[in-house]
């Protein structure tokens, strides 16, 4: 595993006009050596962190050696959202998670990437919350990135995202067992009917189902390897995601000179197929260079996880270079 370092921010400013003081961005850093290869950063997803290959890596089906994100031909970075509480660090959580947004996270990102010299991106890959921030990187820095690859995600939370934020939420502070109870809510946006029931087919021992059993498990799990302030932060984050604030979605989109590479999941219950279809629409229309692709799966928002042939099938042009957009 690689090592996790840090960089110290004096001061992260914050949108609502707020600050943040001392901020230790913690990040990792796989296969070449920063200034001798392009750059791809991998932006977390919700409960993941910087670790995203190697030992206990959560994304090594697609990046490592020989992989589609081939690290013996890449520099690939992932930062630690603020507060994650990959670090261990207490000092490091955000209690006063309300006052953070994407936009934030995105502009502390790139003052990280600045410290450490790099001004361009090859690529800058996100999953879900990773890819809305990947989003708001794009629109900060519309020409430093080649290639913009937002996964089972979008430019801007629906009021379905927001609605069920709200709900994790009210869980997260309300609830006697928060995090448990939280996650067992937020699996069933993440997966689907179809998917729960071609797994349990309404399997139990005496009387709990299957199916009660895996959510306990989730929600132990989580609590085992999260803190309270970490949840609070990383779903309020979710909610915050639009680059179009202040100005109007087509008018950023224009600016952004990356190739667009969207992939959605057709049975995504959380960020939905139709609104990436949406989303592809109109950035073909500003005249964006931009692909639209599809993994196809009855898992729901997770399938970008679990179906990593396809989404390795999909990105391959991307990091090989084979193919160009029109």
């Amino acid at each position: 595993m690689s090592a996790l370092q840090h960089i110290i921010i004096p001061e992260w400013k914050l949108q609502n006009g707020t600050s943040i003081p001392l901020v230790s961005l913690s990040y990792q850093v796989f296969g070449q050596q920063p200034g001798t290869a392009p750059v791809i950063v991998v932006n977390h997803a919700l409960t993941g962190n910087s670790n995203v290959t190697g030992l206990n890596g959560w994304w090594n089906d697609l990046i490592g050696p020989a992989r589609t994100i081939d690290t013996r031909h890449f520099t690939i970075i992932a930062f630690n959202i603020p507060g994650n509480g990959y670090d261990g660090l207490p000092q490091n959580l955000i209690h006063n998670y309300k006052d953070v947004s994407a936009h934030d996270v995105a502009a502390l990102f790139w003052d990280g990437l600045y410290q450490l010299g790099i001004h361009y991106l090859y690529a800058l890959v996100g999953g879900s919350l990773g890819g809305g921030i990947a989003w708001h990187m794009a629109a900060l820095k519309p020409e430093a990135i080649e290639h913009l690859v937002p996964v089972a995600t979008d430019w801007k939370a629906t009021d379905w995202v927001v609605a069920n934020t709200l709900i994790q939420d009210r869980i997260l502070n309300n609830s006697s067992n928060p995090i448990a109870d939280a996650r067992l809510h937020a699996m069933l946006l993440y997966r689907t009917p179809q998917s729960l029931q071609q797994r349990f087919k309404r399997e139990h021992l005496e009387s709990t189902f299957e199916i009660e059993l895996w959510l306990e498990r989730h929600g132990k799990k989580l609590e085992n390897r999260f803190t309270l302030a970490s949840y609070k932060l990383m779903n309020h984050l979710l909610r915050t995601i639009d680059i179009s604030k202040g100005s109007s979605f087509l008018a950023i989109a224009k600016k952004i000179k990356a190739k667009v590479h969207i992939v959605a999941v057709d049975s995504d219950l959380l960020f939905t197929q139709d609104e990436a279809q949406l989303t592809y629409v109109s950035l073909k229309a500003a005249g964006v260079k931009v692909r639209y692709n599809e993994i196809r799966s009855a898992h729901g928002h997770d399938a970008f996880l679990i179906e990593y042939n396809q989404l390795a099938k999909i990105l391959k042009p991307v990091f090989t270079q084979e193919k160009e957009l029109a």
